[in-house]
């Protein structure tokens, strides 16, 4: 079925050649019809968030699950080429879905030690094992940075970039937050 759904798709489309549009049955082609190994893909660490939040709002159970905002209050961020504060008033809207697994939807600003902004949204998603289940918590997210283009830090606007997320144990009187770690898929 798939297939014939390939076929049927190229048939229509029309606007790439025959032989872009081979699809074989036992995986997938290269745009030339060739098989090509699949590209290893690396990164590079680009910086470490210390995030402060607040307490969370919680807004209860809704058709989607339970939903949460985690106000962002401030922190900081160093990495080899930048650093910087992170700009209190951003939130992390979060959905704890049906099946358990968590969404985070996260908005907020970097201001550079240099005075340039930086928008980041960081979308997440938290799998935990069941208890006594095996395996370690899967928690990872892809990160859009908008940076003026303009600045030194335009390079931000061109690349894809994955995260991770930490909460590590508090220290006695210390304030809630979270590591977020950025790391630059390589071309």
């Amino acid at each position: 079925m798939l297939l014939r759904l390939a076929s049927l798709v190229c048939a229509v489309l029309v606007l790439l050649p025959a032989a872009a549009c081979s699809v074989g049955a036992a995986g997938s082609a290269g745009i030339d019809g060739a098989q090509a190994p699949e590209p290893a893909i690396k990164t590079q660490h680009v910086w470490d968030a210390k995030v402060t939040i607040a307490e969370a709002i919680v807004l209860g159970r809704s058709k989607h699950g339970v939903r949460r905002i985690i106000p962002i209050t401030g922190g900081t961020f160093e990495g080899p080429n930048i650093r910087g504060e992170v700009v209190p008033g951003g939130e992390d809207w979060q959905l704890v879905r049906p099946d358990g697994d968590t969404e985070l939807y996260a908005r907020y600003l970097l201001r550079t030690h240099d005075g340039h902004l930086i928008q980041v949204i960081n979308r997440v998603l938290m799998h935990m094992p069941a208890a006594g289940a095996p395996g370690a918590p899967y928690i990872r997210s892809v990160i859009d940075l908008e940076a003026p283009t303009d600045s030194p830090y335009d390079y931000l606007n061109h690349a894809v970039f994955l995260g991770t997320l930490r909460s590590p144990t508090l220290k006695p009187g210390e304030k809630p937050y979270v590591i977020i770690g950025v790391h630059q898929v390589l071309g």
